[in-house]
């Protein structure tokens, strides 16, 4: 098991920091770009990992889940990039930007990850470390781009959706905010969100990456 955990932590160390960096890197910047510095004052717009990583979601968490599932199941976060969506110069709209920003970052890593793949491939690297760590990126970060996405806040499906919705609906969904980590947790371990939310759009996040690949690998043949 101990072999296995250091075997697991060292696939997944790279993708998992790009992954959670990248994407709360990318809410502050977007946010900067679109009228608020808050995150960018307080230097979290940063390729740094240790500004956004949290002892106990990005660390902690993971590894009991994993010894309590023997593997089976891991969920994290990172530490949320502050905005003051009151600063945004459409604080409506620009709020949903911004909300996108990190999943959407999450799916172009998925991509570059598989453009990595590719790469070792054609290169002729059959390295099981490489290609593992290869396959994790693109896995990782389409489950955190997706869950991210799942329309409660307060994740930025959840800012997505308040947007959108009309004000009396938006206030209402805002107002399930403080109990939302909660809710999610519940449909995780209940499966519910696996099976209706997770499994098939992370199946679709596949299919759309290997759409792209395909071509790209051809070349090379």
């Amino acid at each position: 098991m101990e072999s296995s955990l250091i075997q697991t932590i060292a696939v997944y160390a790279l993708p998992v920091i790009f992954a959670i960096t990248l994407h709360e890197a990318a809410h502050g910047y977007v946010a900067r770009m679109l009228g608020d510095n808050t995150a960018y004052a307080l230097g979290r717009v940063s390729f740094n990992p240790m500004r956004h990583i949290d002892p106990l979601g990005t660390i902690a968490i993971p590894l009991l889940l994993y010894f309590a599932t023997s593997g089976a199941f891991m969920f994290g976060y990172a530490k949320p990039v502050p905005v003051a969506f009151g600063n945004l110069r459409n604080p409506r709209w620009g709020s949903l930007w911004v909300a996108l920003a990190g999943p959407l970052c999450n799916f172009v890593q998925a991509l570059l990850w598989g453009v990595f793949s590719v790469a070792l491939g054609v290169a002729g690297v059959d390295e099981p470390f490489f290609t593992r760590m290869a396959a994790a990126g693109v896995g990782v970060n389409l489950v955190l781009g997706v869950i991210n996405l799942f329309p409660l806040p307060p994740l930025d499906g959840g800012r997505v959706l308040t947007a959108l919705l009309p004000p009396r609906q938006a206030i209402a969904l805002a107002r399930l905010e403080p109990y939302g980590f909660f809710i999610v947790m519940a449909l995780l371990f209940t499966g519910l969100l696996t099976r209706f939310w997770l499994s098939p759009l992370v199946s679709l996040g596949y299919d759309a990456v290997t759409a792209v690949l395909t071509p790209i690998a051809s070349l090379f043949q």
